[in-house]
């Protein structure tokens, strides 16, 4: 499956990159803990990150018009990010066409778990297998007078391709848990484990502490150890860039 970036002009290069697992606030957590969750590092590198090409600050003064907001840029070239329309909301312009296949649309929003103080990235999603148009890339500030800055190099948009109409063809139901007694069954071992290990990780010299985390869900496994996960279980992500 192909993902192209039609770069519209030469000389002002788009900058992607496969998103990576690491993250600031994960590395400075206690013993790196935060990356013992595989959801969280899973989503950390589905897709990719689209890079500011210069640095700048944002400060947005609480009122609707277009310049409510002021932006100070580093560096003698443009801006890499402007109000356009007004409200609050802080816009970015992909200097690219970005083509998915036939039946795919992309999702682009903000960087995954990267949190930014006084504003939030807006979600949208693209019919990009048809679309000869740009689209920009919006956060909207959720505080007034509070500064603040996007770094040459950080990442200010998250992409990845999903199938048009999928997600409509999802039958949601909802049922006791006692409808299947064998997930019951599994779920509540699951579950005593949990607290008893969790009671153990109290006790100085425990086998707990010397665990650490209980790593079932990462393995695949079951309390015994045994796969039942899926062959396809996934404890990475790697993508691939993009080439020229």
């Amino acid at each position: 499956m192909k993902l192209i970036a039609y770069v519209i002009d030469i000389e002002h290069d788009v900058s992607i990159r496969p998103a990576p697992v690491e993250r600031a606030w994960m590395d400075a957590t206690n013993e790196r803990f935060a990356y013992r969750c595989l959801p969280l590092s899973i989503a950390n590198a589905y897709g990719w990150e689209v890079l500011c090409p210069s640095g700048f600050k944002a400060i947005w003064n609480g009122e609707p018009a277009i310049d409510a907001i002021r932006i100070e840029r580093e560096g003698d070239g443009p801006a890499a990010a402007s109000s356009h329309f007004g409200s609050g909301v802080l816009t970015f312009h992909l200097n690219c066409l970005l083509r998915t296949e036939p039946g795919f649309d992309l999702m682009v929003q903000g960087p995954v778990n990267r949190p930014k103080d006084a504003i939030a990235p807006l979600q949208g999603i693209i019919e990009t297998d048809w679309s000869p148009y740009t689209f920009t890339m919006n956060w909207i500030f959720t505080q007034p007078e509070i500064e603040v800055e996007f770094e040459a190099g950080e990442p200010f948009c998250h992409i990845f391709p999903i199938r048009r109409g999928e997600i409509e063809t999802v039958e949601p139901q909802l049922r006791p848990l006692s409808a299947d007694p064998e997930l019951q069954a599994a779920y509540e071992r699951w579950n005593a484990s949990r607290l008893a290990f969790n009671r153990e990780l109290k006790e100085p010299g425990s086998t707990a502490r010397a665990e650490k985390w209980q790593k079932h869900y990462h393995r695949g496994v079951d309390l015994g150890g045994a796969p039942i996960a899926a062959g396809d279980h996934r404890t990475r992500v790697k993508l691939r860039p993009f080439s020229r």
